[in-house]
């Protein structure tokens, strides 16, 4: 249940995404890696905008130009931090960047927590309100590496790191732990990041220490319970990603059923967090169904099919087995089985690219058709042209691209090439076999081709 409207202008969010992710076994950033098709950064980033807009701050470090690059032309803004100290020091690095854009409040989130949700970080914050320091909790069964969090009389006195927890001094663990999420006064923070130390087992120095010199400093500290919620945790390895992963597809999934999209076999359905499929779509699993992805109302996407940032419109069918990346289907269209449909690819009305058909920056025009075995690359074809099976456009010289242009009601022969930059006017026909390099004039035969030779056999 949400508690507050958006935070003032002042607030925003800083993500910890320095880290390497050594137990991730992988030389790309932890950050980077994805959760059906979104990096996890990418995720966390999303649920926070709604609460800031583009008050969002990432402290990065561990192959920086790597993220920079993965989230290029998005609003997100970067803070190097070019030795990883820890994250007291991330937050050392990013606090003069926070203070130039004049922000009062800060909510730290880690990086590494793709299920984390905007209506648990707005009601965080709602119980955060007023003070200076305020850590969510959670109380686990097992504990394992996470920070214990120390309370006397109810009160939070401090957050210890497990290495570092001793009984005898902190007195009996109670499952309660650090969550990684605060709600931090700048100014407060100000004042309390110079004292904190690094004298700790990992020589880093941490947020949670904050806690403790808050506390002492007489300052208004809160430790808000999240209860044992396992989707506020971080990923720490493959094991860990894959099980939310699986949380994250099933909660989506549901969540479109319930909308009233079509699912046949939905254990079997996969779909990013950006994906809008409209009710009364209709889709068969196995598929995949990736980045801002759009299927209308009426479409029916087949198993076996793989769509990523791709626009499907109302009653177009996508056969199984077909592959689009960056590509627009129009109404009534057919594709595939075994399309591929690469960036620039787009199709009009009631246009089909059937078997084993690639199309790469190519437009069909409307009620067009391309059934077979073809590649279509650089090309406008005209409304009702007809291309034939084995029809490729030759566009690349070996160091430019050129377009191949097809006017209206032409038919291209079986196994043509056509050799760009050359036009085929409408209602012209290339005779099976041609190797066309010339324009073809409207409504003229255009044939390329050796003159048949019968000889007796011997």
């Amino acid at each position: 249940m949400s508690h507050v409207s958006a935070p003032a202008a002042t607030s925003c969010a800083l993500i910890l995404a320095a880290g390497k992710g050594t137990r991730m076994h992988s030389k790309k950033p932890k950050v980077l890696h994805t959760i059906l098709g979104e990096p996890l950064l990418g995720h966390v980033a999303e649920a926070l905008r709604p609460l800031f807009g583009d008050a969002l701050w990432a402290v990065i470090g561990h192959e920086a130009e790597m993220v920079c690059a993965a989230f290029a032309g998005r609003p997100l803004r970067f803070v190097e931090q070019t030795e990883q100290l820890g994250t007291g020091h991330a937050l050392m690095v990013a606090l003069p960047e926070l203070k130039r854009a004049g922000m009062k409040k800060v909510l730290v989130v880690n990086g590494d927590t793709p299920l984390i949700t905007t209506d648990t970080l707005r009601d965080f914050m709602f119980y955060a309100e007023g003070a200076d320091v305020s850590v969510a909790t959670l109380t686990l069964p097992n504990p394992g590496a996470y920070g214990r969090i120390v309370r006397r009389g109810g009160e939070l006195k401090a957050i210890v790191e497990a290495k570092d927890f001793d009984p005898a001094v902190h007195g009996e663990p109670t499952g309660e732990i650090n969550a990684g999420i605060y709600m931090l006064d700048v100014a407060a923070v100000e004042r309390l990041l110079p004292r904190i130390g690094n004298e700790n087992k990992s020589g880093e120095y941490y947020i949670t220490d904050l806690v403790g010199l808050a506390v002492a400093e007489g300052m208004t500290v809160r430790g808000l319970s999240c209860g044992s919620d396992p989707n506020l945790l971080g990923i720490n390895n493959p094991a860990e990603l894959a099980r939310s992963e699986e949380l994250r597809r099933r909660a989506i999934v549901e969540e479109r059923l319930a909308a009233g999209v079509v699912m046949h076999g939905p254990e079997l359905i996969r779909m990013g967090p950006f994906v809008a499929v409209e009710p009364g779509a209709e889709l068969f699993g196995p598929c995949e169904l990736y980045g801002h992805t759009r299927i209308a109302s009426g479409a029916i996407i087949e198993s076996h099919c793989v769509i990523s940032d791709s626009e499907v419109e109302a009653g177009a069918v996508v056969h199984s087995f077909s592959h689009l990346d960056h590509a627009s289907v129009g109404q009534d269209c057919l594709v595939g089985p075994y399309a591929r449909l690469r960036p620039g690819a787009v199709m009009e009305r009631d246009s089909h690219v059937g078997n084993f058909v690639e199309m790469k920056k190519a437009r069909l025009g409307e009620g067009a058709k391309a059934n077979h075995l073809t590649y279509l690359g650089d090309a406008e074809i005209g409304p009702r042209s007809n291309i034939g099976a084995g029809t490729i456009t030759c566009n690349y010289d070996g160091v430019n691209k050129h377009k191949t242009v097809i006017g209206e009601h032409a038919f291209i022969g079986s196994n043509t090439a056509l050799v760009a930059p050359v036009t085929v006017g409408a209602e012209a026909l290339i005779g099976a076999g041609s190797v066309i390099t010339r324009d073809v004039p409207e409504k003229h035969l255009g044939v390329a081709r050796g003159k048949q030779t019968n000889l007796r056999r011997r």
